[in-house]
């Protein structure tokens, strides 16, 4: 009866400290995203079993502080990144996620994870930004609008996590999002709204643009554009 009990316990403590498998979620992206980030939302709500098996999969987890640095992040990334899409499946068809919840739809406590209840806000800005302190994450979150960094079509992972972030970052950077030049600027919003985790940002866009960008340069923010990414 001991060694029962001791094996039932071990088995729930492997169990609670097991990393994430992203295998739903992966399948998930390759079926309904495109290499341009663009969401099959209408394919999702006809047929959601794929989104189901994806959030049980996160749902069922317990983020644990044993795990590595790079596999809490990947988590939580992933996490918000298909939460929003449930989000936006949930209340398909609509036009934009501003629709929803008079537009303060981060701050709703809806989100399941190991059985607690966050809002999207709460990852981003009370586990994912002080935790973690690297503003390439800003690249990698979606937020379901036309201009907010485009949806990676794969899982993030532990093991490519840095060259993962490293990659979308320059990519957003070098993207129509933003018009960079040596001595005008014309950036997305997103570095406004967040600027204190870039530092100084000519030294930061220069680590990633494929222009030389004068420290002096005058810096403008682009419009937001809250139209919804799916495909049309």
């Amino acid at each position: 009866m001991k060694l029962l009990l001791f094996s039932l316990l071990c088995h729930a403590a492997v169990a609670a400290y097991s990393q994430p498998n992203y295998q739903a979620y992966n399948a998930l992206l390759a079926k309904h995203v495109s290499k341009a980030g663009e969401v099959n939302y209408k394919a999702l709500k006809a047929n959601p079993a794929a989104l189901i098996r994806a959030i049980d999969s996160f749902s069922k987890q317990t983020p644990s502080s044993k795990w590595s640095k790079n596999d809490q992040l990947a988590f939580w990334i992933n996490a918000y990144n298909v939460f929003t899409i449930k989000l936006i499946v949930d209340n398909y068809p609509l036009k934009s996620i501003m629709e929803l919840d008079g537009g303060k739809t981060w701050d709703v406590k809806r989100i399941k994870i190991g059985g607690e209840l966050y809002s999207l806000n709460q990852i981003e800005n009370e586990i994912i930004r002080p935790q973690f302190k690297d503003a390439r994450i800003h690249f990698a979150l979606n937020c379901a609008a036309k201009s907010c960094p485009p949806l990676y079509d794969k899982a993030y992972l532990p093991s490519q996590l840095d060259q993962q972030l490293d990659e979308r970052t320059r990519s957003f950077i070098r993207s129509t999002n933003n018009e960079l030049s040596e001595k005008t600027v014309r950036i997305s919003k997103i570095f406004d709204w967040y600027k204190a985790d870039f530092g100084n940002l000519i030294v930061f866009l220069n680590k990633y643009a494929d222009v030389k960008i004068s420290p002096q340069a005058k810096i403008t923010f682009a419009e937001y554009d809250w139209t919804l990414n799916g495909e049309r």
